[in-house]
């Protein structure tokens, strides 16, 4: 059943890249555990649509999402953490966008959101969503449908946190 506004961060375990270029754990309910994030999900890093507007429009609003009282923003992908962390880089994400690995898909099947590309090669991949999570609870759920890409962009992520 896929997640419902009001809904808790699911408890299973996301990765980044460390300091010591190795993968770390890390618990998303703790990740977003007192913040406002807005987070968007990607099918996959170095993807058309992923690599040419979703990640890149995040990076260049940065800025204004920050403005408008989000501490952090994350993007969640079913790809592992090397290789979302050479995809932000590529895309200088840097400290703008925190780069977070569901590599074994547990985030995306605890919140209902996978979707089978096995037709195109890319096996069982996380839908194309933006959320915004506050202090721990989901509070908006954008989720495109497939093939589609609009409501969970950086445009619509700005237009909907305001002024």
């Amino acid at each position: 059943m896929p997640i419902k506004l009001g809904d808790p961060d699911p408890h299973v375990n996301l990765f980044e890249l460390g300091d010591d270029g190795a993968p770390r754990s890390v618990p998303a309910d703790e990740a977003f555990s007192g913040k406002r994030v807005p987070l968007f999900a990607v099918p996959g890093a170095f993807t058309r649509t992923c690599s040419a507007k979703h990640l890149p429009g995040f990076v260049r609003q940065a800025q204004e999402i920050r403005a408008r009282g989000i501490d952090e923003i994350a993007c969640v992908s079913v790809n592992d953490a090397m290789v979302l962390a050479a995809w932000g880089r590529e895309h200088a994400a840097g400290e703008k966008v925190r780069m977070l690995s569901d590599g074994l898909g547990e985030f995306t099947r605890t919140l209902g959101l996978e979707q089978d590309m096995s037709a195109k090669g890319y096996g069982v991949r996380s839908k194309r969503y933006a959320m915004l999570i506050e202090h721990g609870k989901v509070v908006e759920l954008h989720v495109e449908p497939p093939g589609e890409y609009g409501v969970s962009s950086a445009e619509a992520v700005v237009e909907r946190l305001g002024e």
